[in-house]
């Protein structure tokens, strides 16, 4: 990789992205042997509950022959307690890697300014590259092939919204995107994507129409409506985004086969329907099961 830390897929080459994949494959098919990473440990800085980031990266480092160090919010009490600038110095004297799940992304490019060991992001208000990568390990597992590949995504333009969208415009993939008015991805996200699909041979397409965006799609892929924060908003999103459900109706209007995705968690009934969710078109488990081979990969490449 090119950079000292994981922020985002801008972070990221494809020829970065294929290497991790073909590491991550490996490491799937056979347990690691030399333990590459003993003696060292793996700071877990979370603003934020977790289940999939927070287990994964645990076991991954252990199996990688390293632990893990969870630091949770009221450890940290960050702008509060002690600034990110003195929080990032202080532990790159005791371990050799981060990885931090923060509201705020400009938190976390702080700690990485002032970071002198590698830093990961577990997921911020603007990205979460993990789960993309993930993400797009499992499309390249199941369809044998990225370049090409036709995915939509419906719901909320949030960071996982963001961070596929930079997955996918790197890897030639043509992505269609459809949100409510009002909660399209951020602008200058948008642009750098819409750049680097041009490059990739890749499209990018953003509308609110659902079945529009889904039509022909290989696979079908959405998130929560409310994400940790926006609880306030909750009732308001719950009526704006009942369209954009992912149902027998909407999955109707993809590829015959097509897959179906979710990063999890999942509000069933909202987001998705049971039928949907429990189909046998629905990998949203294979996609949870490589969070932990794909930043395995990621471990060995910033830390080793």
């Amino acid at each position: 990789m090119n950079r000292r830390h994981l922020l985002s897929i801008q972070d990221l080459q494809a020829a970065d992205i294929e290497r991790l994949f073909q590491s991550a494959r490996r490491l799937k098919r056979t347990s690691v042997q030399k333990r590459p990473l003993s003696g060292k440990t793996l700071g877990l800085l979370f603003q934020k509950p977790s289940l999939r980031t927070r287990v994964s990266f645990e076991v991954g480092m252990s199996q990688l022959g390293g632990q893990s160090l969870y630091v949770g919010p009221v450890e940290l009490e960050q702008g509060r307690r002690e600034s990110p600038k003195d929080l990032a110095q202080v532990l790159s004297r005791y371990l050799q890697g981060l990885v931090v799940r923060t509201f705020s992304h400009k938190e976390a490019e702080e700690i990485c300014r002032w970071s002198k060991i590698p830093v990961i992001n577990g997921l911020s208000d603007l990205h979460h590259p993990c789960q993309a990568l993930s993400d797009l390990f499992t499309v390249q597992e199941k369809l044998h092939r990225l370049r090409g590949v036709r995915i939509a995504y419906v719901g909320d333009g949030n960071n996982v919204c963001h961070s596929l969208m930079e997955g996918s415009a790197l890897m030639g993939i043509h992505l269609a995107i459809a949100t409510p008015k009002g909660y399209r991805p951020d602008p200058k996200i948008v642009r750098g994507s819409l750049a680097a699909a041009k490059r990739s041979g890749g499209t990018l397409r953003l509308g609110n129409d659902p079945g529009k965006a889904v039509h022909g799609a290989w696979i079908v892929y959405t998130d929560v409506w409310t994400s940790m924060g926006q609880e306030s908003e909750r009732g308001l999103r719950k009526k704006l985004f009942r369209p954009y459900q992912v149902n027998r109706r909407l999955m109707s209007r993809a590829e015959p086969g097509a897959y179906f995705m979710h990063c999890l968690p999942a509000h069933r009934g909202e987001e998705v329907t049971d039928e949907i969710m429990d189909s046998q078109r629905s990998i949203v488990y294979d996609q949870a099961e490589n969070r932990l081979h794909v930043q395995k990969a990621i471990l060995l490449a910033l830390l080793k």
